[in-house]
């Protein structure tokens, strides 16, 4: 016979696994735009990739992400820098906007982000990733989880897509989703950092302290998250 707290956890793991999938979708929506045949031929050039139609993916009712795009992988062997093709929309309005960090390696505001996670990892692992919570200090200033996943054409990785949600406002759809309240809970992402919390001892952020108990966490499907509802949550005291 399972546990009540067993139960809560499948329970809100799988309205989790839901939403991250919704996100998801919007990312592969980007994917699939930057492999049409034509827009391929910008990987190899550095001409643009997306068409100007795939931003008003963010204009779609019910859409979580704010902000979504293209991030391509420099070749300087072939002299492709690099570059991005980027958009997000402005806090509070539905006006859309590139984002354009400096990219210049010479500026002391240089942002090479291929050191970063959200890049590297489906980089190295050929897999999708979820990076967060974090603050957006190259772009939009939001606390933010990102999602990302590889591109490859013709064998060869050639950068990635992804979309940014805000921290809020993905816990606000997982927890209008869910129904009625949980059992408090904690999401962890793989650094032991809080990205969702309804437990008022924990703050999303926030780093659990090493040893902290969590032998009631649950894996949850497609991220590198874990759980830990009621029983768990007690424990990370």
């Amino acid at each position: 016979m399972s546990r009540p707290a067993d139960d809560e956890a499948a329970r809100v793991g799988g309205a989790v696994a839901g939403v991250v999938e919704r996100v998801f979708a919007t990312v592969a929506a980007v994917r699939e735009a930057a492999l049409r045949p034509l827009a391929r031929e910008g990987f190899a050039t550095g001409a643009p990739v997306l068409a100007d139609d795939v931003p008003d993916l963010l204009l779609e009712r019910g859409q979580l992400a704010v902000g979504l795009g293209l991030v391509v992988a420099p070749r300087p062997e072939r002299r492709l820098p690099l570059r991005l093709e980027w958009w997000q929309l402005d806090q509070g309005d539905s006006r859309l906007r590139t984002l354009e960090p400096d990219l210049r390696p010479t500026s002391m505001g240089y942002y090479d982000y291929t050191s970063s996670a959200w890049f590297e990892v489906p980089r190295r692992t050929g897999r999708r990733h979820v990076v967060g919570p974090y603050v957006d200090v190259h772009g939009t200033g939001r606390y933010l989880l990102t999602l990302t996943e590889p591109v490859e054409v013709d064998g060869e990785f050639v950068g990635v897509v992804g979309a940014d949600v805000p921290v809020r406002r993905f816990e606000t759809h997982l927890l209008h989703g869910l129904g009625r309240p949980p059992a408090p809970f904690l999401l962890l992402n793989d650094e032991d950092r809080v990205v969702l919390s309804t437990d008022p001892r924990r703050l999303v952020g926030e780093l659990l302290p090493p040893g902290t108990p969590a032998s009631g966490a649950v894996e949850v499907p497609g991220t590198p998250w874990r759980l830990l509802v009621a029983e768990g949550a007690d424990a990370a005291r």
